[in-house]
């Protein structure tokens, strides 16, 4: 569903021997940055707007009854920021902005000449879907962060912090303050009290906070600024106003305590003979605390005392067949907010590069990864997660532009509890052992970055730690230690027009020599490859050393946007103890421009056009990949959208194709991608969105078609229902690796995949503080696998003359595997496993949310888990649906869970 928020509309534009490619794209960028001439920034005229102290606070009830609203200036000069940049707004909005010694109030009238057309709908905080309003101020007056506080129409909080000039936004901050509304004769009207311990800033400030106002007219998707913002503009908090005679004003010092309680049921199928599951049930009880202190007047400590993130929604279900580990979004509150900060990112744009990062907050808590060795007969219970034992955050930001993140976090030594007799309740003496899954832990981050001249040039630094206690089992396969560091150089030029960044990291892993050859020999790396001259694999290290680093420079304003980036990694280079990162050994070049046409003519509201070459390569000099892109997108005066997406990869190298082998050469392909969207104000809207791509030689071809549709019957009730289905075939999928007559044998084969996955979300409103959740997933997912062959010549020019495909007087099937007699010799060389699967998953959430007093929570909780599968390789949705929900093959793991939490603190 598309969610209407501020965010929506405060659009932005976007040691080892270098190669030569790197050399030349380096060189690139530089002569591109001193090309042009900083010139001498222009004196901007900012609207003021003068807040009055008042000695009786106002009663929030959105009334504006109060003897105090008679005190102030109301104003309403606004301007349209869109869709009709700088012009007049439809409709009249005014403000008032009171304080005292503790709180600042705002209040809106927001005119309506047809206030029975006012959209009303009530959502979960921070996805306002109607008419909203909020103010948005800059405390620190460093012209880089500000404090987001909106209100929609039906009483609905949206709140956010902004970083970096408004480049970044954090939408999981959620401040504690209180707001009204009311609609009335000639509108609606909001009114807020936010308190001073809700915002950062210096006792010695001068009294000067940057504003801005915002309004949503929503039926007419207008959104209207106090202070004006060109839709060209290059970043956000600068061009705000300003607020005066935020005099005397003291800060304070946020100190709040929650600690919570949780009682948690479980039940799932009984397993006879398996102590652990014989019952199938289990209870728990837990509690924990958490905290946000002030420490200083703009720094604030949060800490956790063995959190609990039960009602957390879970991840979607995914059938990964590639080398490479699966990157999930952080959905826990405590690592959400704040992230700006604590965010180092190595990679550019959306997908597996853009998700590079020094910091990557799901591996704190993460499933235990430590190996079992059970014998014939024996039980297991094993952890699904980690317990975080405690963890502490130091987020701020100093007045003199120094902004910091430290984040603290220990994890708890986890063990599998292992029956060693038959499964006997109660168990016999010395019948249980334990193993350890994974070892106490203890996490570190520590980031800063300096603003200077104004925002305009930025340095910072960081530095991560992770340290393990390990056994002599886990100390064969797990670091002991890693490090990582880096620094970060921004500068503006041109009033912000232009922009050149550069991040450069390093990183250290140290372990036994058994861990640290895994290292060398995992996806990331492939050191063992035995045309990789350059590295070399050696299995008496106990540490490994590498670097890497993005350089970029930008184009951020105008209708015309360019950038220029390289990024490159090292082979040695390892982040993946604490941060994220699929492959090392890589140098990414990009050349990317994009076109955006901002006012509404013709049949179009807004249309862009973006485009790119790219060029990667290893640090053997070896093209792993090149292409182009190209990415049209419109919006159109009914508020429909469509969008396409073109990409031509030329053929390449391959460095992984062979898991470790050599390296091949593969064919290039081509995508081709489409989709619309309907007007998402409306009750009833859907989008549409096909993917296809194809390699050439017929190597592997993909088509996607997916769906959302969401229904808003009334104000309180949205519904989402999200189908999709993708067919692929595969000519060329890893099976595994062998030894044949002393040489390696790389077994392929060819791959049918059909994937059927449907989400529905369901979101029921009561009140602005008391909501209803559901999400559920159906995943099925099915891969038939046949004309198995192996590698001949990776590098031979013809494509099939690369490998060998099986005959059939090479392959016969016996049972759960083949039998491969290569040399026809009537005896069997060797065997290949059936790998044939349907997995068929549901997963779902339901969350009972109550914010009864803001910062304190009830939550009831009711999630499901249901798995099956099968070996038969192909697709029967019905049956499999149907086998999914047959209680009598599977009965689900249910977890019902509530959750209680109150918070202490200073209102």
């Amino acid at each position: 569903m598309h969610q209407i928020t501020l965010l929506s509309v405060l659009i932005l534009k976007t040691n080892q021997k270098l190669p030569n490619q790197m050399k030349r794209s380096i060189t690139l960028i530089l002569l591109v940055l001193l090309a042009f001439t900083i010139s001498t920034a222009q004196t901007v005229i900012k609207k003021q707007y003068h807040a009055t102290r008042v000695t009786t606070a106002p009663v929030i009830n959105g009334i504006l009854d109060d003897e105090a609203w008679k005190q102030g200036d109301w104003v309403d000069d606004f301007t349209q920021y869109e869709p009709y940049n700088g012009k007049h707004t439809t409709q009249k909005t005014e403000f008032k902005i009171l304080f005292d010694d503790d709180n600042i109030y705002a209040a809106f009238k927001a005119y309506d000449t047809a206030p029975d057309s006012i959209v009303n709908r009530l959502t979960r905080r921070d996805n306002v879907d109607g008419d909203l309003v909020g103010v948005i101020f800059d405390s620190f007056h460093d012209l880089r962060t500000g404090f987001l506080f909106g209100i929609s129409s039906s009483g609905v909080k949206y709140d956010q912090m902004f970083t970096g000039d408004g480049q970044n936004q954090d939408g999981s901050w959620d401040p504690n303050w209180w707001a009204k509304t009311s609609i009335n004769s000639e509108g609606w009207i909001a009114e807020m009290k936010i308190p001073f311990s809700q915002v950062r800033f210096d006792k010695n400030s001068s009294g000067t906070w940057g504003l801005e106002v915002a309004r949503i007219y929503y039926r007419k998707n207008e959104t209207d600024f106090w202070e004006h913002v060109p839709k060209d503009a290059p970043g956000l908090v600068h061009l705000f106003g300003e607020l005066t005679g935020m005099d005397n004003i003291k800060p304070r010092k946020i100190f709040d305590v929650t600690p919570y309680a949780v009682a948690k049921a479980e039940t799932f199928k009984k397993e006879p003979g398996n102590p652990f599951l014989a019952k199938g049930q289990k209870y728990g009880l837990n509690a924990g605390v958490d905290a946000k202190i002030g420490i200083t007047n703009n720094m604030t400590m949060d800490l956790t005392v063995n959190p609990d993130f039960g009602q957390v929604e879970a991840d979607p279900s995914v059938v990964n067949l590639s080398a490479y580990e699966t990157y999930f979004s952080e959905k826990r509150p405590f690592f959400i907010e704040g992230n700006n900060i604590t965010n180092f990112n190595m990679g550019i744009g959306n997908g597996n590069n853009g998700n590079d990062n020094l910091f990557y907050s799901r591996r704190i808590g993460r499933r235990p990864e430590g190996n079992l060795d059970l014998k014939d007969g024996w039980h297991a219970d094993i952890p699904t997660y980690t317990n975080i034992l405690g963890a502490a955050k130091l987020t701020g930001k100093t007045s003199k532009g120094l902004s910091v993140g430290f984040i603290e976090g220990m994890t708890a030594e986890e063990k599998a509890e292992i029956d060693t007799v038959s499964g006997k309740v109660p168990p016999t003496p010395n019948s249980r052992i334990f193993q350890t899954v994974e070892p106490f832990t203890n996490y570190f981050l520590g980031r800063i970055q300096k603003d200077f001249k104004e925002g305009n040039t930025l340095l910072g630094g960081i530095f991560t730690g992770t340290n393990r206690n390990l056994d002599d089992n886990l100390a064969k396969t797990m670091h002991k230690s890693a490090y990582t560091g880096g620094f970060d150089f921004t500068q503006y030029f041109k009033n912000k027009a232009w922009m050149f960044n550069l991040n450069a990291a390093f990183s250290q892993v140290n372990g036994s020599k058994e861990a640290i050859a895994l290292t060398q020999q995992s996806s990331a790396h492939y050191y063992q490859r035995p045309d990789k001259d350059y590295v070399n694999f050696n299995p008496d290290r106990t540490s490994l050393l590498g670097s890497g680093g993005r350089m970029q420079i930008q184009k951020l304003n105008g209708h015309l946007n360019l950038m220029g980036c390289v990024i490159w990694k090292t082979p040695g280079f390892e982040i993946n103890d604490l941060g994220y990162m699929q492959q090392a050994d890589n140098v990414l070049s990009v050349l990317w421009a994009g076109y955006n046409q901002w006012e509404p003519k013709g049949i179009y509201q807004r249309f862009n056009l973006n485009g790119d070459f790219y060029l990667v390569n290893n640090f053997g000099g070896n093209i792993t990949g090149k292409g182009i892109e190209f990415n049209p997108s419109m919006t159109f005066k009914n508020y429909w959208s469509a969008w396409m997406y073109g990409n031509l990869n030329g053929s390449a190298f391959s460095t992984d194709m062979l898991r470790g082998g050599p390296i091949m050469k593969m064919p290039g392909s081509m995508t081709a991608n489409a989709g619309f969207s309907t007007d998402y104000r409306k009750k009833l809207n859907f989008s549409v969105s096909f993917n296809s791509n194809a390699g050439f030689e017929k190597s592997y071809k993909n088509f996607y078609i997916g769906s959302d549709i969401t229904y808003k019957p009334n104000n309180s009730l949205v519904v989402t229902l999200s189908p999709g289905i993708s067919k692929s075939f595969t000519d060329l999928q890893y099976v595994t690796e062998l030894n044949y007559n002393g040489a390696d044998r790389y077994i392929f084969a060819s791959i049918d995949r059909t994937t059927i996955n449907a989400s529905i979300r369901i979101n029921f409103n009561l009140t602005p503080d008391l909501t209803l959740q559901y999400w559920g997933q159906p995943y099925i997912a099915s891969g038939k696998y046949y004309n198995h062959k192996y590698i001949l010549d990776p590098l031979s020019k013809e494509y099939t003359d690369r490998f060998h495909v099986y005959t059939d007087a090479q392959k016969t099937f016996d049972t759960d595997h083949y039998n491969i007699d290569e040399n026809t010799d009537g005896t069997t060389d060797y065997t290949i496993g059936n790998n044939d699967f349907n997995y068929q998953f549901f997963l779902s959430n339901l969350v009972i949310r109550w914010e009864y007093n803001p910062g304190s929570t009830v939550f009831l909780v009711w999630s499901q888990t249901r798995n099956n599968y099968n070996d038969s390789g192909r697709m029967d949705f019905a049956n499999n649906m149907g086998d999914l929900f047959n209680r009598e093959n599977d009965i689900p793991h249910n977890v019902f869970l509530v959750k209680f939490s109150y918070r202490f603190g200073i209102k």
